[in-house]
Protein backbone atom coordinates (compact mmCIF):
# COMPACT_ATOMS: atom_id res chain seq x y z
CA UNK A 1 0.00 0.00 0.00
CA UNK A 2 2.77 2.35 -1.00
CA UNK A 3 0.50 5.08 -2.38
CA UNK A 4 -1.74 5.01 0.66
CA UNK A 5 1.25 5.24 3.00
CA UNK A 6 2.78 8.05 0.94
CA UNK A 7 -0.32 10.20 0.44
CA UNK A 8 -2.87 8.81 2.87
CA UNK A 9 -6.27 7.35 2.06
CA UNK A 10 -8.05 10.69 2.27
CA UNK A 11 -5.68 12.40 -0.16
CA UNK A 12 -6.09 9.72 -2.81
CA UNK A 13 -9.86 9.61 -2.56
CA UNK A 14 -10.07 13.41 -2.54
CA UNK A 15 -7.89 13.59 -5.65
CA UNK A 16 -10.05 11.04 -7.48
CA UNK A 17 -13.21 12.87 -6.46
CA UNK A 18 -11.66 16.14 -7.65
CA UNK A 19 -10.86 14.50 -11.01
CA UNK A 20 -14.47 13.37 -11.45
CA UNK A 21 -15.69 16.81 -10.36
CA UNK A 22 -13.47 18.44 -13.02
CA UNK A 23 -14.84 15.99 -15.62
CA UNK A 24 -18.38 16.95 -14.59
CA UNK A 25 -17.61 20.69 -14.69
CA UNK A 26 -15.93 20.34 -18.06
CA UNK A 27 -18.89 18.47 -19.54
CA UNK A 28 -21.35 21.00 -18.09
CA UNK A 29 -19.26 23.80 -19.61
CA UNK A 30 -19.07 22.13 -23.03
CA UNK A 31 -22.78 21.32 -22.92
CA UNK A 32 -23.74 24.89 -21.96
CA UNK A 33 -21.65 26.38 -24.77
CA UNK A 34 -23.45 24.09 -27.21
CA UNK A 35 -20.12 22.71 -28.43
CA UNK A 36 -21.07 19.14 -27.66
CA UNK A 37 -24.67 18.43 -26.69
CA UNK A 38 -24.03 14.95 -25.44
CA UNK A 39 -26.35 14.25 -22.52
CA UNK A 40 -24.98 10.72 -22.12
CA UNK A 41 -21.52 12.07 -21.39
CA UNK A 42 -22.95 14.64 -19.01
CA UNK A 43 -25.02 12.00 -17.21
CA UNK A 44 -22.06 9.61 -16.99
CA UNK A 45 -19.91 12.36 -15.47
CA UNK A 46 -22.64 13.19 -12.97
CA UNK A 47 -23.10 9.52 -11.97
CA UNK A 48 -19.36 9.00 -11.48
CA UNK A 49 -18.90 12.16 -9.43
CA UNK A 50 -21.99 11.65 -7.32
CA UNK A 51 -21.23 8.01 -6.56
CA UNK A 52 -17.64 8.88 -5.67
CA UNK A 53 -18.73 11.73 -3.41
CA UNK A 54 -21.50 9.78 -1.72
CA UNK A 55 -19.41 6.69 -1.13
CA UNK A 56 -16.18 8.36 -0.06
CA UNK A 57 -17.62 10.98 2.20
CA UNK A 58 -20.92 9.72 3.50
CA UNK A 59 -20.26 6.00 3.77
CA UNK A 60 -16.63 6.31 4.76
CA UNK A 61 -16.96 9.15 7.25
CA UNK A 62 -20.40 8.48 8.71
CA UNK A 63 -20.44 4.70 8.63
CA UNK A 64 -21.27 2.92 11.88
CA UNK A 65 -19.13 -0.05 10.89
CA UNK A 66 -15.73 -0.45 9.28
CA UNK A 67 -15.98 -0.61 5.52
CA UNK A 68 -14.83 -3.76 3.77
CA UNK A 69 -13.70 -4.25 0.21
CA UNK A 70 -17.06 -5.84 -0.50
CA UNK A 71 -18.61 -2.40 0.07
CA UNK A 72 -16.48 -1.15 -2.83
CA UNK A 73 -17.73 -4.08 -4.92
CA UNK A 74 -21.35 -3.21 -4.20
CA UNK A 75 -20.72 0.49 -4.91
CA UNK A 76 -19.02 -0.21 -8.24
CA UNK A 77 -21.73 -2.69 -9.20
CA UNK A 78 -24.42 -0.09 -8.47
CA UNK A 79 -22.55 2.44 -10.63
CA UNK A 80 -22.45 -0.09 -13.47
CA UNK A 81 -26.19 -0.65 -13.12
CA UNK A 82 -26.80 3.12 -13.20
CA UNK A 83 -24.66 3.47 -16.33
CA UNK A 84 -26.41 0.55 -18.03
CA UNK A 85 -29.77 2.04 -17.08
CA UNK A 86 -28.83 5.44 -18.49
CA UNK A 87 -27.71 3.77 -21.73
CA UNK A 88 -30.97 1.84 -21.97
CA UNK A 89 -32.96 5.04 -21.53
CA UNK A 90 -30.93 7.27 -23.87
CA UNK A 91 -30.01 4.59 -26.45
CA UNK A 92 -26.79 6.49 -27.13
CA UNK A 93 -23.27 5.75 -25.99
CA UNK A 94 -19.94 7.56 -26.06
CA UNK A 95 -16.36 6.29 -26.34
CA UNK A 96 -15.89 6.93 -22.62
CA UNK A 97 -18.78 4.60 -21.76
CA UNK A 98 -16.71 1.47 -22.43
CA UNK A 99 -13.83 2.90 -20.39
CA UNK A 100 -16.15 3.37 -17.42
CA UNK A 101 -17.55 -0.16 -17.67
CA UNK A 102 -14.13 -1.78 -18.08
CA UNK A 103 -12.56 0.28 -15.30
CA UNK A 104 -15.38 -0.43 -12.86
CA UNK A 105 -15.37 -4.13 -13.71
CA UNK A 106 -11.62 -4.42 -13.11
CA UNK A 107 -12.06 -2.51 -9.85
CA UNK A 108 -14.72 -5.03 -8.81
CA UNK A 109 -12.46 -7.99 -9.55
CA UNK A 110 -9.55 -6.43 -7.65
CA UNK A 111 -11.75 -5.52 -4.67
CA UNK A 112 -13.09 -9.08 -4.54
CA UNK A 113 -9.50 -10.28 -4.50
CA UNK A 114 -8.69 -7.95 -1.61
CA UNK A 115 -11.84 -9.05 0.25
CA UNK A 116 -10.78 -12.66 -0.17
CA UNK A 117 -7.19 -11.98 0.86
CA UNK A 118 -7.85 -9.77 3.89
CA UNK A 119 -11.19 -10.82 5.33
CA UNK A 120 -11.61 -14.44 4.26
CA UNK A 121 -8.03 -15.70 4.24
CA UNK A 122 -7.08 -13.37 7.09
CA UNK A 123 -3.87 -12.10 5.54
CA UNK A 124 -2.50 -9.18 7.57
CA UNK A 125 0.94 -8.73 6.04
CA UNK A 126 1.15 -6.38 3.04
CA UNK A 127 2.34 -8.10 -0.11
CA UNK A 128 2.50 -7.47 -3.87
CA UNK A 129 -1.25 -7.80 -4.50
CA UNK A 130 -2.06 -5.01 -2.07
CA UNK A 131 0.21 -2.61 -3.95
CA UNK A 132 -1.16 -3.86 -7.28
CA UNK A 133 -4.68 -3.15 -6.00
CA UNK A 134 -3.80 0.38 -4.87
CA UNK A 135 -1.95 1.35 -8.06
CA UNK A 136 -4.53 -0.27 -10.35
CA UNK A 137 -7.60 1.28 -8.74
CA UNK A 138 -5.96 4.71 -8.61
CA UNK A 139 -4.81 4.47 -12.24
CA UNK A 140 -8.14 3.15 -13.48
CA UNK A 141 -10.06 5.88 -11.68
CA UNK A 142 -7.83 8.52 -13.25
CA UNK A 143 -8.23 6.92 -16.70
CA UNK A 144 -12.00 6.96 -16.27
CA UNK A 145 -11.92 10.66 -15.37
CA UNK A 146 -9.68 11.41 -18.37
CA UNK A 147 -11.99 9.39 -20.61
CA UNK A 148 -14.93 11.51 -19.45
CA UNK A 149 -13.03 14.68 -20.31
CA UNK A 150 -11.48 13.81 -23.67
CA UNK A 151 -14.25 11.40 -24.81
CA UNK A 152 -11.89 9.68 -27.21
CA UNK A 153 -10.80 6.07 -27.61
CA UNK A 154 -7.23 6.82 -26.49
CA UNK A 155 -6.43 3.23 -25.44
CA UNK A 156 -8.24 1.77 -28.47
CA UNK A 157 -10.66 -0.24 -26.31
CA UNK A 158 -13.59 0.43 -28.63
CA UNK A 159 -11.60 -0.78 -31.62
CA UNK A 160 -10.63 -3.92 -29.69
CA UNK A 161 -14.27 -4.47 -28.74
CA UNK A 162 -15.37 -4.24 -32.40
CA UNK A 163 -12.64 -6.64 -33.53
CA UNK A 164 -13.57 -9.13 -30.80
CA UNK A 165 -17.24 -8.86 -31.72
CA UNK A 166 -16.45 -9.53 -35.40
CA UNK A 167 -14.19 -12.45 -34.50
CA UNK A 168 -16.75 -13.98 -32.16
CA UNK A 169 -19.57 -13.46 -34.65
CA UNK A 170 -17.61 -15.11 -37.48
CA UNK A 171 -16.56 -18.06 -35.31
CA UNK A 172 -20.13 -18.62 -34.12
CA UNK A 173 -21.67 -18.37 -37.60
CA UNK A 174 -19.28 -20.90 -39.18
CA UNK A 175 -20.85 -24.36 -39.12
CA UNK A 176 -18.58 -27.15 -37.97
CA UNK A 177 -18.61 -30.47 -39.77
Amino acid sequence: MFLTELFGHFSLSAFIMWAFLMALFFNIFVYSLDIKRNTTLLLSSFVMFLSCALFDYFLDWFSIYDLTYFDFVVNNFMIILLLLGSRAIMKVTTPSYLYLLVGLTINIVLALGMQLDVFILGNTEPWFFWDLYTFSVFTLDLLMAVALIVDRDFLLLNRLKKKLAIALKSSISKPTI
